[in-house]
């Protein structure tokens, strides 16, 4: 097997979707986000303890990966959930981690040395 065989587009994306989980400040944004259950529009660091620097920048990651939607309005912008995004790469977690769960391999340290 090759490493391009082991390393492919799949793995990359959920690798790329855990990175963008990998922070505390993209977390809030999102459960903020779906908290409200409606998009927000205006400034995101005005209901979070985060400066509006940071919270731009976290809001610009989830939004590359599509997890997010912002959409200018006059001078505003409204930012929403992507559900069907997110949706997308659960499912993708879900069949990496099934076949990892169906290994049953029993790792007693006692045993294996």
């Amino acid at each position: 097997m090759t490493k391009t065989e082991v390393l492919n587009a799949d793995l990359k994306e959920l690798s790329q979707f855990a990175k963008a989980l990998s922070h505390p400040a993209r977390l809030a944004i999102l459960k903020y986000l779906a908290e409200t259950k409606t998009c927000i529009s205006g400034d995101i660091s005005d209901f979070l303890p985060l400066s509006r620097t940071t919270v731009y920048q976290h809001l610009k990651e989830l939004k590359a990966l599509g997890l997010i939607h912002g959409e200018i309005d006059g001078l505003k912008v409204n930012y929403c959930l992507c559900c069907s995004s997110i949706e997308g790469y659960l499912q993708k977690f879900d069949s990496f981690f099934e076949s990892i769960k169906a290994a049953e391999i029993n790792c007693d340290t006692k045993t294996h040395r």
